[in-house]
């Protein structure tokens, strides 16, 4: 059976990949911080009829991350495919914005994404395969007011995964972005978020989930380096 790994899996896109790659066979290492959603969707699937196995980490403990990985994929095996989803947004302007901020985005959204694949390419590297998948943004590739810290984290992490597949490519690792426009998720009640208009024109979380499991279910022999999907409104 192969195995998923996915973080931030309480809510949003990992909640909704976890139940997705669940119902595709998939057996799950589930990541996310505590709390009572968490803990109702591991019991939720395992009464399904998932194989789960879950892990309570807060992404933003950077030396918490590589032994939480490590001991979840001791009790649930090497994982064939891995889903850097768990990301967080803070808006503000660049001028204004506290250093501390600054740091715990760039920590939740780029550098615990590094932490995580230092964490399980040697269990790859070792199967002689693996596929990495990080969730990215269109505001990688645009600007926007008060979203500059976000733009420059997502930026970031495409640069960090073309790097990554032209690194792991030898070792039979292949890497891939999602790029999404705006998903109807929990990441818009964040506090310093406006999310004033409509958000039913924005992306479902479902259906970002089919396209992760779409890139998964490629054959080892393509890879989809990037797969954009935006609403058909546009940018929001």
């Amino acid at each position: 059976m192969a195995a998923v790994l996915i973080t931030g899996a309480s809510r949003g896109i990992g909640a909704a990949a976890a139940r997705a790659f669940a119902r595709a066979g998939y057996e799950l290492l589930l990541v996310a911080r505590s709390s009572a959603d968490f803990q109702r969707l591991v019991e939720q699937l395992a009464a399904e009829g998932a194989t789960v196995y879950s892990t309570c980490l807060d992404l933003s403990d950077a030396a918490a991350i590589s032994p939480a990985i490590q001991e979840l994929c001791q009790r649930g095996g090497s994982p064939d495919v891995v889903i850097n989803n768990a990301g967080a947004a803070y808006t503000g302007s660049l001028a204004a914005m506290p250093l501390e901020r600054w740091q715990w985005l760039m920590q939740l959204n780029l550098t615990s994404v590094f932490q995580v694949c230092q964490a399980v390419l040697p269990m790859l590297r070792e199967r002689g395969q693996g596929l990495v998948i990080n969730v990215s943004s269109h505001a990688a590739r645009n600007a926007f007011p008060d979203w500059g810290a976000y733009c420059t984290s997502k930026a970031a992490l495409n640069a960090f995964s073309r790097c990554l597949a032209t690194e792991e490519r030898s070792h039979g690792i292949r890497v891939s972005t999602i790029t999404l426009g705006a998903v109807n998720t929990p990441l818009w009640d964040s506090e310093s978020v406006d999310s004033s208009f409509d958000r039913h024109a924005m992306l479902d979380a479902n259906r970002a989930a089919e396209a992760l499991l779409y890139i998964a279910q490629q054959p080892a022999t393509q890879v989809v380096e990037d797969l954009t999907l935006m609403p058909a409104a546009g940018v929001l």
